[in-house]
């Protein structure tokens, strides 16, 4: 486990890149790099026009799969960059990630829920049958290597989701932990449960005793 606490976009993209090398080349068996990013737009493959600021703020366009998003303080990102098993099931790791964001909003007393059709974790509303993410997924996967990853928003702001499409989900929104579980839930907090939980997916994905095929909630869209 890697932790440089605050880390500029620029640097944990630069950070990937040389751990990614070292795993491909057999270097490395991987590592996961948990930080937080200073407040940066960052757009992924598919993210569209529409998505982008109606502030004009800038965007950084990245390799990983998805659409926009934000990252800033109070959100806490983790990179596992790490070979995937054979044969390669990139969907089987995006379901295990979630279920990584799933526990460890359990264990700081929220409900979360995967929904068909779409990736990531959700907190149901107190009040109907709406959701809002909390945990968002997005991936680069090439040569049979994992990176990019998860960002979970903690004690965030989320004035910055109202200038995008988050996700280019436009009908649904975006809470944090703090505020789904009535308290505050640090990123400090959050890093402790999320490192142990992410060693055991890499090490159950290569047992096949996949986390993700242990505790499935899943709901419609």
């Amino acid at each position: 486990m890697r932790w440089p606490g605050l880390l500029d976009h620029a640097a944990g993209v630069a950070v990937q890149r040389g751990y990614r090398s070292d795993v491909v080349a057999g270097r490395s068996p991987g590592v996961v790099v948990l930080c937080e990013h200073p407040s940066v737009y960052t757009a992924g493959r598919r993210t569209e026009p529409t998505d982008l600021p109606t502030d004009g703020s800038p965007v950084v366009e990245v390799d990983r799969g998805g659409r926009i998003t934000w990252h800033g303080p109070g959100q806490l990102v983790v990179y596992p960059i790490v070979r995937l098993a054979e044969p390669l099931d990139v969907l089987a790791w995006v379901r295990d990630l979630e279920q990584v964001v799933i526990d460890v909003a359990a264990a700081v007393g929220v409900t979360a829920v995967r929904v068909d059709g779409r990736s990531g974790a959700w907190v149901p509303r107190a009040a109907g049958a709406d959701l809002d993410k909390v945990g968002a997924i997005g991936l680069h996967v090439a040569e049979g290597v994992t990176s990019h990853g998860i960002a979970i928003n903690c004690t965030n702001a989320l004035d910055a989701y109202a200038a995008i499409v988050p996700c280019g989900i436009a009908d649904a929104g975006v809470t944090t932990l703090s505020r789904a579980a009535g308290r505050a839930v640090t990123v400090d907090e959050v890093a402790a449960l999320v490192g142990p939980r992410v060693q055991q997916a890499v090490d159950g994905m290569h047992t096949g005793d996949r986390i993700s095929s242990t505790t499935r909630q899943e709901v419609a869209a």
